[in-house]
């Protein structure tokens, strides 16, 4: 499985100093992070918002990616759209693709307001845009003569909720959805606020038959569905229903799974090895990830790279976090106690079947079988804060030695290697408050 970054956290431009630069900033990022491993960037959205300095979750202006004078600005807080179409050519030439946050269902920054004749409710809802395309009134909103359903979904900061069933505001989507991937070259859609309006257009945006170069192209997709397993279960099969397209959510339960693993005192890893995640049930639905822009005051504050460790070595679509990664100084090149190796690591090894071999409140012992060219690994938690630990585990592979690959805790000295006995038996030890990754040896 790929690893993806999630390139960018909120008011990044602002915060760095790089207003109108944030395209041009990861391009020049693009060749680093391309040769540590990482296979996509999440970007964010890409199109002119309700105000100049805005992140963007409030979209004005659909097809304005920086060019035109309105909102305070040209540009959008990220750069234009030359300077995003050379970002995107940067990405490809280093083998990193790009999903475009996708934000279809509220809408901000309107001219003026008018009066909903269906309740008579007086609301933003007339957008006169400069690029000309998709003006809208009330009727391109809830509630709306479409659809006789309020709202399909939540609602969002008291934001115009945009009703797909209008077909001018149907057709608008899709024509946002063929300039992401045709024009623009990206290769997916992560969909913002998916709560708050129906599965099917995600669906119907999944399956459209993108053309790029003159041959079909299915776009990478996923959710944001803020929720527990079930709702996101039922979610998945709602997208599904409309279309056979590979389609991923975010896992929500596993990240408060790891929050307390991270932040809860004498946490028991036993909670790992249970039902209740996207990435337990349907792994190859999951996107797995450990904080996002969305997450502030509830961020994971201790032992971060425990965290890490887990969905890098798990099953599931793993995504690093652009603040944790560089902000907080958790890749750490050049060594083995970081994410840096962490990537390494899931790339050379973390592949085929993941099998618990031990759990017990302070141990988490897993096995990945190794698949297409992965030749597998043993990945150990240890949660004990003041010794190693490790306990003798049956594997899959006898007369075999591991060298350790990467690992990190509260110490960092260099584990030694190990050698499995005729039934593939052997100690795996990690530091305490960490993790340890060991690879078989094939010489």
């Amino acid at each position: 499985m790929a690893v993806m970054m999630q390139a960018f956290y909120w008011d990044c431009p602002i915060k760095e100093e790089k207003e109108g630069e944030w395209w041009n900033h990861l391009a020049e990022k693009a060749p680093e992070l391309g040769k540590v491993g990482f296979n996509a960037f999440w970007l964010p959205p890409i199109c002119k918002a309700a105000e100049a300095r805005s992140p963007g979750y409030d979209p004005y202006d659909y097809f304005d990616l920086g060019d035109f004078d309105q909102k305070g600005s040209v540009k959008t807080l990220y750069g234009n759209r030359a300077e995003l179409e050379n970002l995107i050519k940067i990405l490809r030439q280093n083998n990193i693709g790009a999903y475009a946050d996708m934000v279809i269902n509220h809408n901000s920054g309107a001219d003026e307001e008018e009066v909903n004749p269906i309740d008579g409710e007086k609301r933003w809802t007339k957008f006169n845009p400069k690029s000309g395309r998709f003006p809208r009134d009330w009727n391109c909103f809830h509630p709306s003569r479409y659809e006789r359903v309020m709202i399909e979904g939540e609602n969002f900061a008291g934001f115009p909720h945009l009703c797909h069933r209008n077909p001018r505001v149907y057709t608008a989507m899709f024509e946002y959805a063929r300039m992401v991937i045709e024009e623009l070259d990206f290769d997916g859609f992560r969909f913002d606020f998916a709560k708050g309006y129906g599965a099917w257009i995600i669906g119907l945006l999944a399956k459209y038959r993108y053309e790029r170069d003159g041959k079909e192209f299915s776009p990478f997709v996923v959710g944001e569905y803020w929720s527990g397993p079930d709702d996101i279960g039922a979610w998945i099969d709602g997208v599904r229903s409309v279309t056979d397209n590979q389609i991923a959510a975010f896992d929500f339960p596993l990240r408060y799974k790891l929050k307390d693993m991270c932040d809860t005192l004498q946490y028991d890893l036993r909670n790992l090895t249970n039902e209740g995640t996207v990435a337990a049930s349907r792994p190859f639905n999951a996107v797995t990830f450990v904080d996002n822009h969305d997450m502030g005051g509830n961020e994971i504050v201790n032992d971060k790279n425990l965290a890490y460790s887990f969905i890098l070595m798990n099953e599931g679509y793993p995504c690093v976090f652009w603040y944790d990664y560089y902000n907080l100084g958790l890749a750490r090149p050049g060594t083995p106690n970081g994410i840096d190796a962490l990537i390494d690591a899931h790339h050379r090894y973390a592949g085929g079947e993941a099998i618990i071999l031990h759990a017990d409140p302070d141990l988490y012992i897993l096995q990945r079988g190794g698949f297409e060219g992965k030749v597998g690994c043993i990945y150990v938690l240890n949660n004990l804060g003041d010794q190693w630990s490790g306990t003798s585990v049956k594997t899959q592979w006898p007369n075999q030695k591991f060298r350790p690959v990467a690992w990190d805790g509260h110490d960092i000295a260099h584990p030694d290697e190990r050698t499995t006995d005729g039934q593939g038996n052997a100690e795996f030890p990690a530091p305490p408050r960490g993790y340890a990754v060991y690879a078989p040896i094939f010489e």
